[in-house]
């Protein structure tokens, strides 16, 4: 059995190196708000609910070691900002954060604070477990066939991207424990290789078949047929559908699209970020060259080669078949199904 991402014991936090995976699985203690900002910006954890609950638990690491006046909310408030600046694009991180900070400014007391807010931040990683669960049984009653399925997903939307389960994987594990699951395929996710290294790994965990392919062979296994759903995760969602998620989303919903393969997002509500129209306002990240002139530290690419390297891009609404949420699965009109969620 995988062991949970990230874990809270007695104030103390503990999450997965992902950057070792799957060479080794070594488990470290996070202690500081700047460990943890580092964690998230380097991707030793990563997943748009995992740097939520990340981001939150950094929130609370500052807390534990605060004096009385470097918990004054301008301190506080400076703090939540420092730790959602690790990374620009999820909409978790900044929404868990400002969550715990508006707990934070709630309590008078910092003595209490101290104690209260771990009560806080371990429920906010209970809750992300309960949802990945709930998303996948949404996901699996919709596909309840009456013979297995072979699923295509990108990068990893696994147990690694969330506290424990999986949002994209959640499904699949799902449909895996109904005996629905023929096979997976994990795009290998240039230039990181999260499908490659993380989703097989933790598909291999569990015992669920699984084959790698590279993310240019995807057109060739639905022409071939091989494919009956793609399922992906996202790391923010607009109020009209529209999705950003790593990088090769947006191609792979063409592709799927021109193959009549219905594509599909999985992710908790809390990836909708309510305060934005289209996927245009959606804040693109940028990462290092390295990221794609190397790969495990060895250069592969001519040295000095101009390199563009975006996280992610951006999936229009009308590509997708259905996002898949813990309240249920949404389609048609996503602006007026989207809104509906707001109250939930």
């Amino acid at each position: 059995m995988l062991p949970k991402t990230i874990e809270i014991q007695e104030q103390r936090v503990f999450m997965i190196n992902q950057l070792l995976i799957p060479t080794k699985l070594e488990i470290i203690e996070i202690r500081t708000i700047e460990e943890m900002f580092m964690a998230i910006q380097t991707m030793i954890v990563r997943g748009a609910p995992a740097i939520g609950v990340s981001g939150a638990i950094g929130l609370a690491l500052y807390i534990k070691v605060s004096s009385p006046a470097d918990m004054l909310p301008e301190k506080l408030r400076a703090a939540a900002d420092y730790l959602i600046s690790a990374r620009p694009t999820a909409v978790n991180l900044a929404w868990a954060v400002k969550l715990t900070l508006n707990y934070a400014l709630s309590i008078n007391d910092s003595n209490i604070l101290k104690n209260k807010i771990w009560e806080f931040v371990s429920n906010l990683a209970a809750d992300d477990i309960r949802i990945n669960k709930a998303i996948g049984v949404v996901g699996a009653e919709h596909f309840n066939a009456n013979r297995k399925i072979t699923i295509l997903t990108h990068c990893n939307a696994g147990s690694l991207a969330t506290v424990y389960w999986g949002t994209a994987l959640g499904v699949i594990r799902e449909l895996n424990e109904r005996n629905k699951i023929e096979h997976v395929y994990a795009d290998e996710t240039r230039p990181r290789l999260q499908g490659g290294k993380l989703t097989s790994w933790e598909l291999m965990q569990d015992n669920i078949p699984v084959s790698v392919i590279t993310d240019n062979m995807a057109a060739y296994v639905m022409k071939k047929g091989l494919v009956d759903a793609v399922i992906v995760g996202a790391d923010r969602i607009a109020l009209n559908g529209d999705t950003a998620n790593k990088i090769g989303t947006y191609g792979l919903a063409v592709l799927a699209k021109y193959h009549n393969v219905p594509f599909y997002i999985a992710a908790p509500v809390s990836t909708i970020d309510f305060q934005i129209e289209t996927g245009s306002d959606i804040i693109i990240e940028e990462r290092t060259s390295t990221e794609v002139t190397h790969i495990n530290g060895q250069l592969i690419l001519p040295e000095g080669v101009n390199v563009l390297n975006p996280s992610f891009d951006v999936t229009s609404a009308s590509l997708i078949t259905g996002i898949i949420t813990e309240e249920r699965m949404i389609n048609g009109d996503y602006r007026i199904e989207i809104e509906k969620l707001r109250s939930c």
